[in-house]
């Protein structure tokens, strides 16, 4: 345990010291270029530089998570008996109605199972007939004490042994049907037919895959979400007195980077977290009526994740050292300060950040002219002049 503590508690100050000597650096580099020119940031001439004010809000910020597209339904159509295949009804990528032949294997094997059974099935509904009249017969006789009831007895046991014959005879007369049946080959819904292996005069053997039938009127996407995030869409959900994921419509984002025409509904989602890797998984349905989307097929879910009490810093404003991104802060004396900081996620044309406070100022733009400690003259401007000025940048 001790020595668990002493890893965590070296890996923290680690990081710290790491990020430590990368401010120390920055400060050593600007503090440099002021003392090569010989005089101190107080008697340099004040320069003129565009200032914004930090402004928390609430945002939606688009996320998009990798899913697995599949069919409604996709189903493996097997062989259930041995034979050749006689005939093939169908091609690859055919869509066919549910109950329409695909495959015929040789049923004369199968046909003759049916004869022999229908013929024992004959013979017992005939014993079952004789053993009845001779049954009838008897009782008469016992009825007009010719004879003891013990043979009548034995009689109706004769009969009860007939008609046990005649349901097995019915059962093997059932099994060969369906074994008859088996050689024809059906779909199981309506769908597309996949690749046929097996060609025609192909022994194929109970369990062997025939093909695939793939129902894509439909389809699922599936995509896992942290639990932040999780908790994130619940918590939406409470907030809108909506507990029903359904009311969730997401976009798809196909593997060319177009944008799916129709909406998905996000409809369940696993029972647990994975283990090791701290995700759930989400089920979205998308409709497909122009086919566009195969079993298999992969793309983007987007959702949006919401965000509250944030701050938006133009990227531009922004420079790295060592993996910390850093912006120069503008004091009330309006001297320059340099600040590191770590973003929640690029949003745009922004870094989404956090522990900044309201009415906060940065540096807009011009930040190579500037040092550490320079005093500035700000040029305030709004958050709209500042959004078209990074867009015609962006251009």
């Amino acid at each position: 345990m001790k020595s668990l503590f002493f890893k965590v508690f070296i890996k923290q100050h680690t990081k710290l010291f790491v990020h430590s000597l990368g401010v120390l650096a920055v400060s050593y580099l600007l503090a440099s270029c002021s003392e090569g020119t010989g005089k101190s940031a107080s008697d340099e001439q004040q320069i003129s530089v565009p200032v914004l004010e930090l402004t928390s809000r609430n945002i939606q910020v688009p996320q998009t998570y990798i899913s697995d597209i599949q069919a409604v339904q996709f189903v493996e159509v097997r062989a259930k008996v041995e034979g050749f295949v006689d005939q093939i009804f169908v091609d690859e990528g055919e869509f066919v109605k549910k109950g329409t032949p695909l495959f015929q294997l040789s049923s004369f094997e199968f046909s003759e199972m049916v004869n022999r059974a229908n013929a024992r099935l004959f013979q017992a509904r005939t014993n079952v007939q004789a053993a009845s009249l001779e049954v009838e017969r008897l009782r008469l006789l016992v009825e007009k004490d010719i004879i003891t009831s013990t043979e009548l007895e034995l009689a109706e046991s004769r009969l009860a042994v007939e008609e046990a014959g005649v349901a097995e005879a019915q059962s093997l007369v059932n099994n060969a049907k369906n074994g008859l049946s088996y050689t024809t080959i059906r779909a199981p819904f309506d769908g597309i037919v996949d690749r046929i292996p097996f060609k025609t005069g192909s022994l194929v053997t109970p369990g062997d895959l025939m093909t695939n039938i793939t129902d894509v009127s439909e389809v699922f996407a599936y995509y896992k979400v942290n639990e932040n995030e999780y908790l994130s869409l619940m918590r939406r959900q409470m907030e809108l007195g909506s507990p029903n994921l359904s009311d969730e419509k997401l976009t798809l984002i196909l593997s060319d980077g177009e944008v799916y025409p129709y909406k998905g509904v996000l409809e369940t989602m696993e029972a647990d977290f994975e283990q090791g890797t701290g995700s759930i998984a989400f089920r979205v349905r998308f409709p497909n009526p122009d086919g566009l989307l195969k079993h298999g097929a992969s793309g983007n879910v987007m959702m949006t994740n919401n965000l509250d009490n944030v701050f938006l810093i133009p990227q531009k404003s922004t420079f790295e050292v060592q993996d910390y991104n850093y912006v120069y802060m503008v004091s009330e004396n309006n001297e320059v300060k340099v600040r590191s900081f770590r973003p929640l996620k690029r949003f745009d044309i922004y870094y989404v950040v956090e522990d900044f406070e309201e009415g906060q100022k940065i540096v807009f733009e011009g930040i190579q002219q500037v040092r550490d400690g320079q005093l500035v003259q700000p040029q305030p401007i709004t958050d709209q002049e500042a959004y078209q000025s990074l867009l015609l940048s962006s251009l």
